[in-house]
């Protein structure tokens, strides 16, 4: 009879029991009208976004892979060649080579070139000083100009004839080359003009510059380190984030390095400032070949993929997110 009777206490825990199991079923969203409001409220947020994503980014990766493998004038219809355009690049077309060559040798200079500059101009930039919002404007403002027309100020800079910097290597006694019309240096000359735009860089690397915490460098100045022992062992390792960021987005744009070769020198002399993308161009508006020209941007698309997750994969080796 006692194993029959049913104390309070076993009462309460096999109501709470039943209570548990009552509540711990799943409610499904698609039966509830509030996540069907929250859903269509973050559909009039997000749905501008994706429309956009699919109109200009997917849909036109998606045409221009499909484009690559037939043989398109741009009119007309298109005529399935399979893989011939791919063929016709890596064997039958040596400007494909020396404009691929051409666009490595430009952005493995003007990268760390600029990113140098872009620290250097940016260590400027933090000086305590009562006129640096105005040093700051004047280091920014070539960054801000458009490209074409920091093209034709280069340009004149470096003119052969009449050029300042040309003036100026007489002036000491040397010979100044033909900037833009020598084989040898005219790569040299557009790799000085990326470099007038390193002030727009130069801000992220301050901004950098200011997340540093001022204590270190105090603790380290009571230690006794210098300017240059605390710039190697502070500033420069807690600043790798940053400069991660400006060798993957140096990297990308180098490599679709374009407007400063056709305005300059049209590819010129020789093909020497033939980059990739001048390729690319020729072959889509001046030849009349669509689908050549997807099959190189396809293949431009691949190497940056190849490239930056090669970057990314080493940078533990070199990249410091804290002291420790």
């Amino acid at each position: 009879m006692d194993s029959q009777t049913t104390t309070p206490l076993d009462s309460t825990s096999q109501t709470a029991g039943s209570n548990q199991r009552v509540f711990s079923k799943p409610i499904r969203w698609w039966n509830s009208k509030t996540s069907w409001k929250q859903l269509g409220m973050a559909g009039v947020f997000v749905g501008p976004w994706i429309i956009g994503l699919l109109a200009f980014t997917i849909y036109p990766i998606y045409y221009t892979v499909r484009l690559s493998f037939t043989r398109y004038a741009g009119f007309g219809e298109m005529e399935w060649i399979g893989l011939g355009n791919y063929r016709r690049m890596l064997g039958n077309d040596p400007i494909f080579w020396q404009s691929l060559w051409n666009t490595f040798y430009y952005t493995g200079l003007a990268v760390p070139i600029g990113a140098v500059m872009a620290m250097v101009i940016a260590l400027a930039m933090n000086q305590n000083l009562p006129e640096i919002p105005l040093y700051r404007v004047i280091l920014y403002l070539p960054s801000v100009l458009p490209l074409f027309a920091l093209s034709f100020i280069v340009w004149a800079l470096l003119d052969p004839n009449q050029g300042i910097v040309n003036e100026a290597l007489r002036a000491i006694g040397l010979s100044p080359p033909n900037w833009f019309g020598d084989p040898s240096y005219a790569k040299l000359g557009i790799v000085i003009l990326a470099q007038f735009g390193a002030g727009q860089i130069a801000l992220v690397f301050l901004a950098g510059l200011k997340g540093i915490p001022q204590t270190l460098h105090e603790a380290a100045m009571i230690d006794g380190a210098g300017v240059l022992s605390r710039f190697k062992n502070i500033t420069l390792p807690l600043m790798t984030p940053v400069i991660l960021y400006d060798i993957i987005l140096g990297i990308s744009l180098g490599l679709q390095a374009f407007v400063q070769s056709f305005i300059i020198t049209d590819g010129g002399p020789a093909k020497s400032t033939t980059f990739i993308v001048n390729h690319l161009y020729d072959n889509a508006f001046r030849f009349g070949q669509m689908g050549y020209a997807s099959a190189i941007g396809v293949a431009l698309f691949v190497i940056t993929f190849v490239i930056a997750i090669a970057v990314f994969q080493t940078s533990h080796r070199w990249v410091h997110y804290d002291l420790s």
